[in-house]
């Protein structure tokens, strides 16, 4: 079938055959939560400490005041449980497959389909050091007895959530406005996910942002302590405020519930007198000639002789298709320093010389940032739907879908960037045997990077699994695909 298609082609085209690692000893984005709590959350302490002594404990600092979290409607009725006894008859579950085991089902093989419908977990774009983010909404879990939910089969979800990513860097965003008494999990959930995720998903886990913390986080805490590594101060962050996660994530690519919104809102209002004060910012910015961060593939067209290759992916993949470069273990997957990325971002857009420093990691973000900032995604807003939909296509007919999506739909300049990046991509997988990124891998970095849900829409969960699949296609058949 593939070798009878015979695609409608373009007369044109047919012419044109961080603070990553910033030793900072107060992680917290603002000055009100700059502590780490002081909990060891073992069998022993369950067994051997008083629910009100463990609370005093963590509500005092060392200098015997009461910490200062900002007022909350959920600060206080969360943690009326007695969280040991609750917790002495869970089953003993040391990884994610013990878990699975003791549902009789296999996590990898499962329907999440009425999981993934409340948005609880939704995976985005990339921080601002190149790393994926995953988001976690509490005010999307379900009031508890409104309807029966399997929190075993959520906590599945999780863990099969996080095994895509846990392989490279990534950052985790925790939204905690909502969760009340009405919806908050079993507190034997709690433990079972505490021994759920082991040592695999820490190793990876850059970044832990606590959105609107209560009293309540430091059970939230228990939850993800066993995916951030012993350095705990440089991984986990307390944001009172949205405009303080920006600092680190474009909002504008997140899924923000309205109501996190709106309590962002109220809390400014509230504690305006405690917020510095910053000048206003112009809601209009007309690009210099030069820019390329943020810009469409139009406008630097025209400001680069006509070339549809942007520079700085020119730059980016010339330096990185070095031996060298190609070879380095993790390409594409590391992050990079984000105040260098930064700057090399600001000195692109002025026109400036960019040096890489001898550093694939920085070429590699440089290239994803390009990506991912694009006023449109490379693959358009009007093909995220054909796209989101490859999995449901048999296998006879997914060639010619995909040749006629790429061929025909495509504007002539987003293919030729696409067809520069893909056919460079495919000499990184030639060396995959000493780089480690095969297809799927380099797929699961440059799926969300190349294709985003329309802004109105925003990206769900259950569309990276089909882009991907749809990426790692595009990758493996490229010589086949990209035939002019």
């Amino acid at each position: 079938m593939e070798a009878d298609y015979q695609p409608t082609l373009n007369p044109t085209r047919t012419l044109t055959a961080i603070a990553n690692e910033v030793e900072d000893p107060y992680p917290s984005l603002s000055d009100y939560h700059d502590y780490e709590p002081n909990l060891e959350f073992d069998d022993t302490e369950l067994q051997t400490t008083s629910n009100n002594a463990l609370e005093e404990k963590d509500l005092i600092n060392s200098a015997g005041t009461r910490l200062n979290y900002l007022e909350s409607p959920v600060s206080d009725g969360t943690i009326e449980e007695n969280f040991e006894e609750a917790l002495v008859d869970a089953p003993v579950i040391k990884s994610a497959e013990d878990l699975a085991a003791l549902d009789g089902e296999l996590a990898d093989e499962e329907d999440y389909l009425d999981i993934s419908r409340y948005g609880i977990v939704e995976v985005v774009g990339d921080d601002n050091a190149g790393r994926k983010v995953i988001v976690v909404s509490a005010c999307k879990l379900p009031p508890v007895g409104k309807e029966t939910f399997n929190y075993a089969k959520l906590l599945r979800y999780l863990t099969h959530t996080l095994d895509t990513f846990v392989e490279q860097d990534y950052s985790l965003v925790y939204f905690h406005y909502g969760l009340t008494s009405k919806n908050k999990p079993p507190l034997s959930w709690l433990w079972q996910a505490y021994k759920a995720f082991d040592r695999k998903y820490k190793k990876n886990l850059k970044a832990l942002y606590l959105v609107h913390p209560t009293n309540f986080i430091r059970i939230v805490w228990q939850i993800f302590k066993p995916a951030i590594s012993a350095k705990f101060g440089r991984k986990m962050m307390y944001v009172n405020y949205l405009e303080e996660l920006a600092q680190y994530i474009n909002l504008d690519q997140l899924i923000i519930p309205p109501q996190v919104i709106e309590h962002n809102e109220q809390l400014m209002l509230k504690n305006k007198k405690n917020l510095p004060t910053s000048p206003p910012q112009s809601t209009v910015t007309t690009p210099v000639g030069t820019t390329q961060f943020g810009a469409s593939l139009t406008f630097i067209k025209e400001n680069n002789n006509g070339d549809p290759i942007p520079p700085i992916v020119r730059q980016c993949i010339e330096f990185l298709d070095m031996p060298d470069a190609l070879e380095t273990e993790g390409i594409f997957r590391r992050s990079a320093n984000v105040a260098v990325v930064k700057e090399l971002q600001n000195r692109c857009n002025q026109g400036l010389p960019i040096d890489f420093q001898g550093d694939p990691h920085i070429a590699a973000v440089l290239l994803k940032t390009f990506l991912r900032e694009l006023d449109e995604p490379l693959m358009t807003y009007d093909l995220y739907d054909e796209i989101t939909q490859f999995q449901a296509l048999s296998k006879d007919e997914r060639p010619r879908r995909v040749k006629i999506l790429v061929l025909e739909k495509l504007p002539e300049d987003n293919y030729q960037v696409l067809k520069y990046i893909v056919q460079f991509l495919s000499r990184v997988m030639d060396r995959s045997d000493l780089n480690k990124m095969t297809s799927s891998n380099l797929a699961v970095v440059f799926g969300p990077n190349l294709v985003r849900a329309p802004p109105s829409r925003g990206m769900s969960l259950s569309a990276i699994g089909p882009i991907n699949q749809f990426i790692d296609f595009l990758f493996t058949h490229q010589d086949k695909i990209f035939i002019i």
